[in-house]
């Protein structure tokens, strides 16, 4: 019988060292390092078509918009947390680091087959601790919806599924409709 070599747990500062230097980017939970899984196009698409919007809408104002490659750290659970989301929104000044935001104002995940069960469930959990979080937003990539989370709502969700349908981020101020985060999307064989 094989024996299973023992994971050794990696500290922070050797994950925040060795992840601009990784070709693959990695989520940190708990001293745990987790490859990301690779991202289809639709995906992509959604995201970009959110940070678009967001980063016109925000022009001129002290929030930036972040996409795919910036961290978000989260303290929750007694856990030091990093995740990559999709889309991110930051407001605050003292988010002075330059590898990750600590206090943002808007979350949004693109859910795929792979990731929807940690997005729904895990993720949701920890991001809700940030106290300067006000929306967790999930946009389906199996077909149009959006699910916004509101802090003002205890975290209740409304769901947008109306082709005809405005999505409100009341964080930012903006309001969409569903079918601009859906704009060149292309129906797929598979999803990722």
């Amino acid at each position: 019988m094989g024996v299973l070599p023992l994971r050794t747990k990696i500290s922070v500062e050797e994950y925040l060292q060795g992840e601009p230097l990784s070709e693959l980017r990695h989520e940190y939970v708990d001293g745990e390092v987790f490859a990301m899984a690779s991202r289809l196009l639709n995906h992509n698409t959604i995201a970009l078509n959110a940070a678009s919007e967001l980063r016109t809408h925000l022009r001129g104002k002290p929030c930036r918009v972040f996409m795919a490659d910036a961290l978000v750290r989260v303290l929750a659970f007694q856990q030091d947390v990093f995740y990559y989301p999709d889309v991110m929104v930051g407001c605050d000044d003292r988010d002075t680091n330059a590898q990750f935001l600590r206090f943002p104002k808007l979350i949004i995940e693109v859910l795929s087959t792979s990731t929807e069960r940690v997005d729904r469930n895990e993720k949701f959990l920890r991001y809700i601790t940030i106290p300067t979080l006000e929306e967790y937003v999930l946009a389906d990539q199996k077909c149009q919806a959006i699910t916004i989370f509101r802090r003002r709502l205890d975290w209740g969700q409304e769901v947008i599924e109306d082709p005809q349908g405005i999505v409100r981020l009341e964080s930012v101020g903006l309001e969409l409709p569903l079918a601009s985060f859906y704009e060149n999307v292309v129906p797929t064989e598979e999803t990722d």
